[in-house]
C-alpha cells in the first residue's frame, strides 16, 4: 500500500484527487485505526461543495465508527442524519450506508438512526434539477438493504414491518422484491 497523503484530496488534478479518495475509503475499511486521527479532517469534508469528497467523507466516517472510542461519531451524528434529506440521492445513499454501519458499531444510536432511515420514505430527491420519485425508490432500496446491520430483532418491530409492507407496492421491482423477501423474516 502506498502512503496516503490526504493533501492529495485538494489536488487540482482530478486523477490525483479521486485516486486519493478511493485509497482513503479502502484504508478506512481495512485499517480504520490508521485514519482515526484524521477524523476531524473528514468531518469537515461533509460540508464540501465537491460531492465526491463529501461522499468519500461519509464512507470513511462510517468505517471509522468501528474504532471510535472517543465519541467523535456521536458529535456529528445529526449532521450525517441530515444528509438523508440532501436533494442528491447519491449523498443520501452514502449516508444510509454509513449510518447503518454506525448503528452496527454503536448500537446506542440504533434507534435514532433507524427512525431517521424510515423517514427516507418521504424524502424528495432530484435528478437533473427535477423531482425524481425513482431516486427516492433507489434510496429506499438502500434503506431496506441496511436493515441487516441492525440485527435480527429489527424484523419484529411493527414500524419496520409496516415500512416493508408499504415497499411491497414500490414501483421499482428490485425494491419490491427485497421488501417481500425481508417481510417473510418478520413472521
Amino acid at each position: 500500500m502506498s502512503k496516503l497523503d490526504l493533501r492529495d484530496l485538494s489536488s487540482d488534478k482530478a486523477r490525483v484527487k479521486y485516486a486519493c479518495a478511493k485509497q482513503a475509503i479502502a484504508v478506512s475499511q481495512n485499517f480504520p485505526e490508521a485514519l482515526y486521527s484524521d477524523f476531524d479532517f473528514f468531518a469537515k469534508l461533509l460540508n464540501s461543495d465537491n460531492n465526491t469528497l463529501k461522499w468519500t467523507a461519509i464512507k470513511v466516517i462510517g468505517n471509522l465508527s468501528t474504532v471510535d472510542n472517543e465519541g467523535e461519531v456521536d458529535e456529528i451524528l445529526l449532521s450525517l442524519i441530515a444528509l438523508l434529506s440532501d436533494k442528491t440521492m447519491i449523498t443520501a445513499a452514502n449516508a444510509i450506508g454509513a449510518l447503518s454501519q454506525i448503528a452496527k458499531n454503536k448500537p446506542e444510536h440504533g434507534q435514532e438512526i433507524l427512525n431517521a432511515l424510515l423517514k427516507v420514505e418521504k424524502a424528495k430527491y432530484y435528478h437533473k434539477g427535477r423531482l425524481s420519485p425513482e431516486c427516492r425508490n433507489v434510496a429506499l432500496g438502500h434503506v431496506i438493504k441496511s436493515f441487516d446491520k441492525f440485527g435480527e430483532e429489527i424484523f419484529a418491530r411493527e414500524d419496520v414491518k409496516a415500512f416493508l409492507k408499504r415497499q411491497t407496492k414500490n414501483t421499482r421491482p428490485k425494491v419490491r422484491q427485497l421488501a417481500e423477501k425481508l417481510l417473510r423474516r418478520t413472521t
